[in-house]
């Protein structure tokens, strides 16, 4: 029988001050009991309610180099948001999601695909968007289980969900720094369980609290269960032990990925498939 998967959802509230936004972080990974998987927010490098582009920190900068030492002092993988410089000659930045091994080595790195146009906010303005596709899907292994990685607004597009349990995923860690409004919080969870259940996987939510953020982090197994959930302004770590063997009792009792009719396949800017 192989053995659960300890995680440990935090939720942080990140602000202009990068240096204690390191610090707050590098806490969070250290105090997080026996997970051997700490999920943190996206925006955790630092977050202001209109994104400008002096927020960005570099790859190998201070905050990214406190929240690897912590994953390595700790013996934790670690999933948290940044915001860095864009590659290319533009001002506007990237928004990334960073995993680090428990050896203090990136695993790999995703670039948000959907930025947040919406309810007044926009993301465009700051951020250029991440490729779109299978072959940019961030996926890696923890003990029995493998995770994928998603953004915030990405939880809005099941397609992104797909190609990640296509790539073998069962987990779905996602940083967020969802918007607050009326209706808000219950429409993330709303979405977290379905993701949750149409693709019989665990989803962790690592929401921001604070202002304009919702807050409502959450741990949601494969059949759509809230295990735990937080409030809207508490900074607070959910814990969970997430079993391989609900995964595959759930896609066993409901084999709906091995049912699908249809595969997902980018599209460019005007709506028309890529290749």
């Amino acid at each position: 029988m192989t053995s659960p998967l300890d995680v440990a959802v935090v939720q942080l509230q990140a602000d202009e001050d990068v240096q204690e936004n390191a610090r707050a972080a590098a806490e969070a990974i250290r105090d997080a009991g026996r997970a051997q998987l700490v999920v943190l927010p996206e925006y955790t490098s630092g977050w202001a309610k209109h994104l400008r582009p002096e927020l960005a920190q570099p790859a190998r900068g201070p905050f990214t180099e406190a929240v690897r030492r912590a994953a390595r002092e700790s013996g934790r993988t670690v999933v948290l948001g940044t915001m860095e410089p864009d590659d290319g000659e533009s001002a506007r930045c990237a928004n990334v999601a960073l995993a680090i091994g428990p050896d203090g080595q990136d695993l790999g790195r995703y670039r948000k695909v959907h930025l947040f146009d919406a309810y007044g906010i926009r993301e465009s303005d700051t951020l250029t968007p991440g490729p779109a596709g299978a072959e940019h899907a961030l996926v890696f292994d923890v003990g029995a289980l493998r995770v994928g990685v998603a953004t915030c607004y990405d939880i809005r597009f099941p397609e992104t969900f797909r190609v990640l349990a296509d790539a073998g995923a069962n987990v779905f860690a996602i940083g967020a720094a969802w918007a607050a409004g009326e209706g808000k919080a219950e429409l993330l969870l709303t979405l977290a369980r379905a993701r949750a259940i149409e693709n019989a996987s665990y989803v962790l939510i690592s929401s921001q609290p604070g202002p304009g953020r919702s807050g409502h982090s959450a741990i949601v197994d494969p059949r759509g269960v809230v295990l735990s959930q937080a409030g809207s302004d508490e900074a607070r770590t959910l814990q969970a032990a997430l079993d391989p063997e609900v995964v595959r009792a759930t896609r066993a009792q409901v084999p709906s990925l091995g049912h699908r009719r249809y595969r997902v396949v980018p599209v460019d800017d005007d709506g028309g498939r890529v290749g």
